[in-house]
């Protein structure tokens, strides 16, 4: 199969407890699966941009379980590698409801992706045929092995002449921001596209600012971005969210509209955004970028699970202004 987006990284299953239950009291969960660079997989297949995903899942049904989704929205999984070492990892979410936020138990230790090596991927051959690879910061924070390979895989497709793109996704239950910095830092200097929140741009490298707008600067500036996205939440309530993004690419900042979202379920709203705006940015550079990143990450919020099952023409619509009458 033909792809020109490579993604690397873990996915795990999404554990839940349904109707907004607690789990200490909860009887059974919803399954889901997700994963942020997955996730961003899944939007690119979704509006048409094939996109291959690399992992390591252990060789039992719930590996299995967890490839068979990926494939299921389209994604191209011949590249991930199956072990007899390593568990799946597992994340339980529950749903709060003003004034109790929702929140995130996660079970990923040892993780078969955690036990990745730098020399089982064949990166040179995975990017022949790619024009971008895609990684966020939480694959680095799973394990030192991990945080190698993601390096090696950075530098190849670097070498093969595919652009980098890097979700910045600091998650602070996986690592400290000092181990986040000297980590990451050395690596910026293969990335050519970067995606974050102001917040975590503060955590991970200091950068802090009057405005978004200057922290995209200073970003492009510091480390030499050729495109720099950042994506801005307002919480109105726990399920009612204001939801833009703006860039900065060829000196110039680009924004766009902004959603007010009615939220059915946040979580792979920021991985939405990155599949749209790698969309537009290949297909027409940073502002065609932020259009469709913001949007399929609004529509992302009306979505149950992490995988965004919107499709390019609902995108295209959200962008041309489309209302809230039913459609029939």
């Amino acid at each position: 199969m033909m792809y020109e987006v490579v993604t690397f990284g873990e996915a795990m299953l999404r554990l839940s407890p349904p109707h907004f239950g607690r789990l200490e009291q909860t009887h059974s969960l919803d399954v889901e699966i997700g994963g942020s660079e997955l996730n961003v997989a899944v939007g690119l297949s979704r509006l048409g941009m094939p996109a291959v995903w690399i992992s390591k899942l252990p060789n039992n049904a719930l590996g299995w379980m967890v490839r068979n989704r990926a494939r299921e929205l389209g994604v191209d999984t011949s590249q991930v590698i199956f072990s007899d070492k390593g568990r799946q990892g597992l994340y339980f979410v529950e749903y709060g409801a003003a004034p109790r936020a929702s929140s995130v138990l996660y079970d990923r230790g040892n993780s078969a992706i955690s036990l990745i090596q730098p020399g089982e991927v064949d990166w040179i051959k995975v990017f022949s045929k790619a024009k971008l690879f895609h990684v966020s910061g939480i694959t680095p924070a799973l394990s030192a092995s991990a945080a190698e390979t993601t390096a090696v895989a950075m530098k190849a497709a670097k070498e093969a002449g595919c652009l980098v793109s890097y979700d910045l996704n600091y998650r602070k239950k996986l690592w400290s921001p000092g181990e986040a910095k000297s980590c990451q830092e050395p690596l910026m200097k293969l990335v050519d596209i970067i995606t974050t929140t102001e917040e975590d741009t503060g955590i991970v490298f200091g950068i802090r600012e009057d405005n978004y707008q200057k922290v995209a600067e200073a970003l492009a500036k510091t480390f030499g971005f050729k495109a720099v996205a950042i994506t801005l939440r307002e919480d109105l309530s726990v399920w009612k969210n204001n939801w833009t993004a703006i860039a900065y690419a060829d000196g110039k900042i680009y924004s766009d509209r902004t959603y007010t979202v009615e939220i059915v379920d946040r979580v792979g709203a920021g991985d939405s955004f990155t599949a749209g705006f790698i969309y537009g940015y290949l297909k027409g550079g940073a502002e065609q970028g932020v259009k469709y990143g913001n949007a399929l990450s609004a529509l992302k919020h009306t979505i149950p699970g992490d995988f965004n099952w919107s499709t390019l023409e609902e995108v295209e619509a959200q962008i041309k202004g489309t209302g809230l009458r039913i459609s029939r």
